[in-house]
């Protein structure tokens, strides 16, 4: 849930980088609220709540893809490449899977990275 948490706080950030696990971890929250608020829209007859849902996640949802390819050294341009019909979203999908560049790439430095105490 922290993952969750943190994508939000970074609602707009796009610079970085993102790990996998914090990418996948905020994804399967995201989706798992998405399918609850559809279930409680299908009861109530009105499709407002996920509707609203899709929209507030969508910029945080935006950012957080543009970190994670930017920890696999790929430009956040990569993800107008999800456009392009089939293909498109089958590379976007490879691309985050792909574990992130080791060490420092120029988008910064790498989070997996244990930091070294003196």
């Amino acid at each position: 849930m922290n993952y969750y948490v943190e994508m939000l706080k970074n609602y707009a950030v796009f610079s970085g980088r993102a790990r996998r696990k914090e990418y996948w971890m905020a994804a399967l929250f995201s989706i798992i609220i998405s399918i609850v608020l559809a279930i409680v829209d299908a009861v109530i007859g009105v499709q407002i709540l996920s509707s609203l849902y899709a929209l507030a996640v969508l910029v945080p949802g935006l950012a957080i893809t543009v970190r994670r390819l930017h920890d696999t050294g790929r430009s956040g341009w990569w993800l107008l490449f999800a456009l392009v019909p089939l293909v498109g979203g089958i590379t976007l999908l490879v691309f985050v899977c792909l574990d992130g560049e080791a060490g420092e790439n120029k988008y910064g430095h790498n989070p997996k990275a244990v930091p070294a105490f003196a």
